[in-house]
């Protein structure tokens, strides 16, 4: 994918997530597109570490691994910030 879609594809995902885990109030726009890039690397790993394909594209099943990653990290961010 190309940068601009990575930072489309992640504010979509980090903004769903931080409405999942009720975090979109602390986060803005910025912090959104970091936490569904960075989502998308975690919850690629965990894929692939599982041996399943990670994220491939701009499609449904790399959205929900992103979205799973995105989840984790705010729950891993949360239990730190504890």
């Amino acid at each position: 994918m190309g940068i601009l879609l990575w930072i489309i594809f992640g504010g979509l995902v980090g903004w769903i997530a931080s409405m999942i885990m009720k975090t979109d109030a602390q986060q803005g726009i910025f912090l959104n597109v970091v936490v569904g890039i960075v989502g998308a690397l975690l919850g690629g790993w965990i894929m692939s570490a599982i041996g399943e394909t990670g994220v491939t594209g701009f499609n449904l099943y790399s959205f929900i691994v992103a979205l799973l990653g995105a989840v984790l990290l705010i729950l891993i961010v949360k239990a730190v910030r504890r």
